[in-house]
């Protein structure tokens, strides 16, 4: 009897252990468009949790099969057409753009090994401009990698991975290191990346020595061999109910090749170094949440001087640089869990092109639609305060509202995104302010669809510094508007049967 009841408890124990071991810690931010891209991508589904009854065992195979089409209108755009260092796109532009993306991915069956790979078409038509690389990546292989993967190695329910070839990655709050899943192609790196644990223990440690992928219109993306990104993320979730703290540190380094007699491939010499802190998470059970991100640069910055491909050096100065953001909202207690929030955004940019000291926050593969719906801006020579309001008036309809203004941190360092700049800094700071709305709808299972409008308004440093480029057109708002429909082959990934 006393050994049963022994027994009894120590099994009873050892479940809890088990049940605490299995413990998922992690938690979303509520920080606007800046939750990671999940992996597997989020259009990805089981598929034993699919419409397909037949396939209810198979919970080995992830697939995805995905279809984009969106209409852009665009007047007055800012950003510069290709083939130019500045401009200014008078000519309303009405864009369609599609993309496809097919994945598939085999775990568990052969562990340790795994893989996936995911392809992507991505065209557009109908502009007045020169397609880009933005637009435009047909037919290609966008993630191939194996994988080991050992299940609980680091015990505590902490796996060990090690993944190899061409992958997406994205980190933190996106600003740095993001897939762009907006833009119409996406980002993507060849390399290494060693992860200990997973998002859902007390903490984890994702580290990776990665090549980005050079996107080329009609032909197989290559690698870029120049160039490295590297670094490591400690995520820590033991608070994660009310706060969740990542200590991280990125890295890049170009080799440069100024003497290149390809333009694409002429480059200098770079050694970035970026340590960071970012802290999100919830104020008690107030209400209130949180999302705040600092990073410190230095290391050596290189340029190109000279006018032809026979007279070219480069020079190295000083890399040094901030950026931080912060952002704080409230949700209500209402049936239409309304979310208020405001928003502050710093990045350095540089004062003088012609010292040893480049001060340009380098925003590395950001994503930028959290700064604006323009795609205007980035998280480098800019002060930018903003107000949101998004909330859920009706079962899978969500809308998001917003205003934003954008000065210049350096009145000298330029406008980046627009290629527009003042040297002599005598037309001021103030970029302008951008208004945006988006409504998104979920259909049913397998279609959802979403239109936004976002206006611009100048400030006097782009309308003085446009005029001399684009006259009197360059001192209008601009106005972009959309209309997307996104269809998904597996739906919702919500089982069809009991």
């Amino acid at each position: 009897m006393k050994y049963t009841f022994i027994k009894a408890s120590t099994f009873a124990l050892l479940s809890l252990a088990n049940l605490a071991n299995a413990e998922d810690f992690y938690q979303k931010t509520k920080g606007y468009r800046v939750e990671p891209e999940p992996d597997p991508p989020s259009y990805v589904r089981n598929l034993s949790k699919t419409q397909f009854e037949q396939f209810r065992d198979v919970e080995w195979l992830d697939v995805g099969l995905d279809f984009r089409t969106r209409y852009e209108y665009r007047e007055n755009d800012y950003r510069p057409s290709a083939g130019t260092k500045t401009g200014f796109k008078e000519n309303p532009d009405n864009l369609w753009l599609l993309r496809t993306r097919a994945y598939l991915g085999v775990k568990d069956i052969l562990d340790p090994l795994r893989f996936a790979v995911e392809f992507e078409d991505a065209r557009s038509y109908n502009s007045l401009y020169q397609k880009t690389d933005a637009d435009v990546n047909e037919f290609e292989l966008i993630q191939g990698y194996a994988e080991l993967y050992f299940d609980n190695a680091l015990g505590h329910n902490r796996p060990l991975s090690v993944r190899a070839g061409r992958q997406s990655l994205e980190l933190l709050d996106r600003r740095l290191i993001g897939n762009n899943q907006f833009r119409n192609t996406t980002n993507n790196f060849e390399g290494f990346r060693v992860h200990l644990g997973k998002k859902q223990n007390n903490w984890d440690l994702d580290t990776f020595a990665l090549q980005p992928v050079e996107r080329l219109k009609y032909d197989f993306d290559r690698p870029d061999e120049d160039t490295w990104i590297y670094g490591g993320v400690l995520s820590i979730r033991q608070w994660s109910d009310l706060v969740t703290i990542q200590p991280y540190f990125l890295g890049r380094k170009v080799n440069g090749d100024p003497n290149n007699p390809t333009n694409a491939a002429r480059k200098a010499d770079s050694d970035i170094y970026a340590p960071g802190l970012r802290v999100y998470g919830l104020i008690g059970s107030s209400g209130f949440d949180f999302d705040t991100n600092i990073n410190e640069q230095f290391g050596r910055f290189g340029s190109l001087t000279g006018n032809n491909a026979k007279n070219y050096s480069q020079a190295l100065r000083q890399h040094d640089a901030l950026a931080y953001s912060l952002e704080l909202g409230y949700t209500f207690d209402h049936d239409w869990k309304p979310r208020a929030s405001a928003y502050y955004g710093f990045g350095t940019g540089d004062k003088n092109s012609g010292d040893n000291l480049n001060q340009r926050f380098d925003t590395f593969y950001g994503f930028n639609q959290p700064w604006s719906r323009n795609d205007y801006f980035s998280w480098d020579n800019v002060h930018a305060p903003k107000v949101r309001l998004e909330f859920t008036p009706y079962k899978d309809v969500r809308i998001d509202t917003g205003y934003n203004a954008y000065w210049q941190e350096s009145e000298t360092g330029g406008w980046n995104r627009t290629g527009l700049r003042d040297a002599t800094g005598k037309s001021g700071s103030f970029l302008g302010h951008e208004f945006d709305i988006r409504m998104r709808h979920k259909f049913n299972p397998y279609v959802d669809w979403s239109l936004s409008y976002a206006r611009f308004n100048p400030g006097d440093f782009t309308k003085t510094v446009s005029a001399k480029t684009a006259g009197a057109q360059g001192t209008e708002a601009s106005n972009f508007f959309y209309f997307e429909v996104n269809l998904n082959a597996f739906g919702d990934g919500k089982p069809k049967y009991k």
